[in-house]
């Protein structure tokens, strides 16, 4: 008997011992939770009529390297069973992030050896889940979440790592590690107040239009650098005070220039010489919060050459400082941040701008094998907002 006859079957037997379907011996099936999780039973049903494939897509890195093309193969393997506290995911979006290629480079753990999966956020509908998850979960909830594997088609995914969202829009997809990064790098290492200066460097891209956001609402004046005058008209219409086109203007020279008395906060995620500027033009006890350093990723090192060996004087001289972040330190602060973020989205104080390729020349990112282009447009520098990629799954039943 299939799956949906036994289910059938059940409601008939039910009916037949007490007369109406909804009860079972006095007790209200409509408000009692079965025992019983028929779901977990049934992984491979999404309960709306559509089955899931016996086989999907996934990139999967196979070779070290911060070339994202020479290290990454889109693969087709099964479909994975969740386990007893998991969910099963397909992915309807996927974000991409400047460190997919540190990821793929071996960087954040060395320990790690290929093959092993890419991706590290997405968002979907619940397919199927394990008996312990269905206690908070069940088929048909969408959920985002920040983890391993995200760019596949299918993604199994630990309940704990999982975040309840209202729907499958990217723009929730843009909350997990790229709003999450300004928001809680500027709380925790910010020590923002209202009348300072903010420099948020690629204050366009995925999470530098957080950052400009959220120091605005801290009452800060905001200085953001870009690349296009196109990103700069951008850069106002999210509160950027002063945006700094850096191909048509110099970025040291302005900030000397417009802004003698230093920079109170940066937020800095280029690397190279825009840190060096960025130093250099720190106020008294300014602070510099390091969350990246995208100019030195696609080199075999990861970093561009920085002005080092005059840093600790140039600290000391203004009782300034250089703050590290890193997400995944900060993990206490997490789901408080995305609760905080959501509420202001959803009160329309907060644009989370999304960027699926409209304007590059092969069109929109739709497709696990449009992620090999999304990566190469982010590091082009041609985005404005947060890279994201629609993932198209096929059907192929094995029911």
């Amino acid at each position: 008997m299939s799956t949906l006859g036994l289910l059938r079957n059940s409601r008939r037997v039910l009916t037949g011992l007490c007369g109406r379907p909804n009860t079972f011996f006095g007790i209200n099936l409509v408000s009692v939770r079965s025992i019983i999780d028929l779901s977990y039973s049934t992984h491979f049903m999404d309960f709306k009529g559509s089955s899931i494939p016996s086989s999907m897509k996934k990139l999967v890195v196979t070779k070290l390297s911060q070339h994202f093309r020479d290290a990454v193969t889109l693969q087709t393997v099964p479909v994975p069973t969740p386990g007893d506290s998991d969910l099963l995911i397909r992915n309807r979006y996927v974000g991409i992030n400047a460190s997919d290629i540190n990821y793929s480079a071996g960087r954040y753990d060395p320990t790690v050896k290929p093959p092993f999966d890419a991706g590290f956020e997405g968002i979907g509908e619940v397919v199927g889940l394990g008996l312990s998850a269905s206690s908070r979960y069940t088929v048909g909830d969408k959920v985002a979440y920040f983890g391993d594997g995200a760019f596949a088609e299918y993604t199994v995914v630990p309940v704990k790592k999982a975040l309840p969202v209202p729907a499958v829009k990217p723009e929730y997809l843009t909350l997990l590690v790229s709003g999450a990064t300004a928001h809680v790098a500027l709380q925790r290492l910010g020590d923002l107040a209202k009348g300072e200066t903010v420099l948020v460097t690629a204050a366009a891209g995925g999470t530098g239009q957080f950052a400009v956001q959220f120091a605005k609402m801290a009452g800060c004046h905001v200085v953001g650098t870009c690349s296009s005058d196109e990103k700069a008209g951008f850069l106002k219409t999210i509160g950027c005070d002063r945006p700094i086109n850096y191909k048509s203007e110099d970025l040291a020279a302005t900030l000397r220039k417009e802004y003698p008395r230093g920079i109170d906060v940066v937020y800095e995620s280029v690397g190279g010489s825009t840190f060096d500027s960025a130093v250099n033009n720190l106020a008294v006890k300014g602070r510099l919060i390091v969350i990246g350093f995208i100019s030195g990723y696609q080199t075999a090192t990861g970093l561009t050459p920085v002005k080092a060996g005059t840093l600790p004087a140039k600290l000391l001289q203004k009782s300034a400082s250089v703050r590290g972040f890193f997400l995944p330190h900060f993990t206490a602060d997490y789901r408080e941040s995305l609760r905080s973020m959501m509420q202001l989205f959803a009160e329309g104080r907060l644009v989370c701008e999304v960027d699926a390729g409209d304007i590059d020349p092969e069109g929109r990112f739709v497709g696990l094998e449009s992620v090999y282009r999304a990566v190469d447009y982010m590091y082009a520098g041609k985005n404005v907002g947060k890279v994201v990629v629609e993932v198209a799954p096929h059907v192929d039943s094995k029911l």
